[in-house]
């Protein structure tokens, strides 16, 4: 799937957070599938929302962290380098903000 994201950029913002995002994931993946088996045991309706509302949390969580980052260094560093770029990365920033206000 492409991002549209330049492929020659080595170093990503949250590169120096990369194994706490795979963690925090990794713990997310195991309440989504904690979530699977709770439906397929017949689990209380308010307790799998329960449950999902707290994955939502967590991803949300995430998603704000990846996009700190992603403010405070790419899009920081395209600004400060000027030009096209730095319209797109703002641009491209937005745009993200708004899925995630949109989720």
């Amino acid at each position: 799937m492409s991002t549209g994201a330049p492929e020659d950029v080595a170093v990503h913002g949250y590169s120096a957070q990369k194994e706490n995002y795979a963690k925090r994931l990794r713990r997310i993946e195991g309440q989504v599938r904690g979530i699977a088996k709770m439906i397929e045991d017949d689990k209380y309706c308010i307790d799998v929302l329960t449950q999902i509302s707290a994955v939502n949390s967590a991803l949300q969580s995430v998603a704000l962290g990846l996009l700190d980052e992603h403010l405070g260094h790419c899009v920081t560093q395209a600004v400060a380098e000027g030009g096209e770029q730095a319209d797109a990365k703002l641009a491209e920033a937005s745009a993200a903000i708004a899925r995630l206000v949109r989720s």
